[in-house]
Formats: C-alpha cells, sequence, structure tokens
C-alpha cells in the first residue's frame, strides 16, 4: 500500500464529515476521499444485514479509489459492520462507536445520557460496551427523525428544535451530566443542544479520538503522505450535492455519483 494513497471514509450521509473535519485537522497533508451515502439514509432504520451490505458496498467503491485506510465515519455502521468488514478486506478500518468510557468515567452523577439511532442503541457492540460500566446509569435516547432534517440541511428549523427538547428533556430530569453524541451527524446540532441544556452538562462526541486513531494506525502500520504538493480532498454523494456543498462551504470538489 503506497503511503501517498488516500484515507477514505465513508457514512451513511454527510453527517461523517464532522469525522473528517477532525482528521483533515489533525492531519492536514493527508489526501481523503469522503463517500456520502445519503440515497440510503438513515441506516439507523436499517436491519443489520442491510447495514453490512451498504458497507461492503462502500468500501469496494473506497478501494477502488486506491485508500489505504478506510474510516467507518458512521456510528450505526460501525457498531453494526466492522466486524465483517475487518473479516472480509486487508486494509485496516478505523470505526466510530459512542464515547461511552470518557463519559462514564469523567461522571460525577454517575448518570449519562447517550442520542443516537436506532441501529447503534440495539447493536450488539453498543451492548457490550455499556456493560462495562454497570456502576453508570445510561439513559438512551434514539433520535427519531434528526438524520433526515440534517440530511435537507435544515438543522436550525423549529422542527428540529422541537425534536431536541423532546429528547434531551427527560436527560436534563435524570440528572445526567455528560452527554454523549452517537451518530456522527449530530455535531452539527450542538449549537442548539447547548441552548437547551444546562451549562453543567458537557457534550462528548468520537471526533477527535477517531483522528488520533487514524494517525495512531498510519504512523504504525502505513506511513503519513510525504508527496510535496497540496494535498487533495475530494466528495462523492449519491444524493443532491447542495447540502454537501453547503456544509463544506463550497470549498472542495462535490461529485454526485448514483451508486
Amino acid at each position: 500500500m503506497n503511503n501517498n494513497n488516500p484515507i477514505g471514509l465513508f457514512d451513511s450521509g454527510i453527517g461523517g464529515t464532522s469525522i473528517w473535519r477532525e482528521i483533515h485537522e489533525l492531519l492536514p497533508n493527508e489526501n481523503t476521499i469522503y463517500l456520502a451515502d445519503s440515497k440510503n439514509a438513515p441506516y439507523g432504520q436499517r436491519s443489520k444485514e442491510e447495514i453490512v451490505g451498504l458497507s461492503m458496498k462502500n468500501t469496494e467503491f473506497l478501494l477502488e479509489q486506491n485508500c489505504k485506510i478506510i474510516v467507518v465515519a458512521c456510528n450505526t455502521a460501525t457498531t453494526n459492520a466492522i466486524k465483517e468488514l475487518r473479516a472480509k478486506y486487508s486494509v485496516p478500518f478505523i470505526g466510530i462507536e459512542p464515547a461511552i468510557k470518557p463519559a462514564a468515567t469523567l461522571s460525577k452523577t454517575q448518570t449519562i445520557g447517550i442520542l443516537a439511532t436506532a441501529g447503534t442503541l440495539n447493536s450488539e457492540l453498543f451492548h457490550q460496551t455499556a456493560q462495562q460500566f454497570q456502576n453508570t446509569r445510561i439513559i438512551e435516547q434514539i433520535g427519531h427523525g434528526l438524520v433526515p432534517i440534517i440530511e435537507n440541511g435544515e438543522m436550525k428549523s423549529p422542527e428540529m428544535n422541537k425534536l431536541l427538547k423532546k429528547y434531551l428533556q427527560p436527560m436534563i430530569e435524570a440528572n445526567i451530566d455528560y452527554l454523549v453524541l452517537g451518530c456522527s451527524h449530530y455535531p452539527y446540532l450542538i449549537p442548539q443542544i447547548k441552548k437547551i441544556l444546562p451549562e453543567s452538562i458537557k457534550i462528548i462526541d468520537s471526533g477527535e479520538a477517531v483522528a488520533r486513531q487514524t494517525k495512531n494506525i498510519l504512523e504504525e502500520r502505513i506511513g503519513f503522505n510525504n508527496q510535496l504538493e497540496k494535498s487533495t480532498q475530494v466528495f462523492y454523494t449519491n444524493s443532491n450535492p447542495q447540502v454537501l456543498n453547503s456544509i463544506l462551504k463550497n470549498k472542495y470538489p462535490v461529485i454526485f455519483k448514483d451508486f
């Protein structure tokens, strides 16, 4: 594997760009290719078999682009499919899981909240992780309807604010002191979430940890891009590219491809 090859990332839509930003900030010299499978979003409502199939299709697209490492920038795809992906393909995979461990470790009230998709909260991997912290009360909430609203570019809509209040109020009443965002789409909601939560409740997502792990694997197993020219960042989507362009502030090429 050529160390100058790109890092590949895929998600069920635009949400994984929150992970891409952390990786690009930490590793600005790396070339990246991002795949937004928005046509099939949200993954959280699909069966495990469907999620595995879509994840394999996305992986094969990125391998065709000669990606040296693949970041599964989707909690639902990670918790349902990463075991199968690692068994089938030789390329290294970086997964993204809800950051339960730091929240449970740091919690003073021994009560944390997690906002995630049904696919993540119902997965075997999530339950295995949660069982490690039986002394911590975990308030689980499925974010019904949040991903489609984000995919439509309506993060600040009244509908979004109404749903967030509905999902977060029971957590506030349960005395959580940490909120874990268990979907890569949700960091785009942090400004609205902060308006609802008391300042004492801290928000945790997995972006920084994923970026650090990506750097570690490149350092240990593959190597960094050593080309002198400026790195390239390319984005593919199989849906309307307008929202993705808006998220990226039209800074990078967004290519429509009906895969």
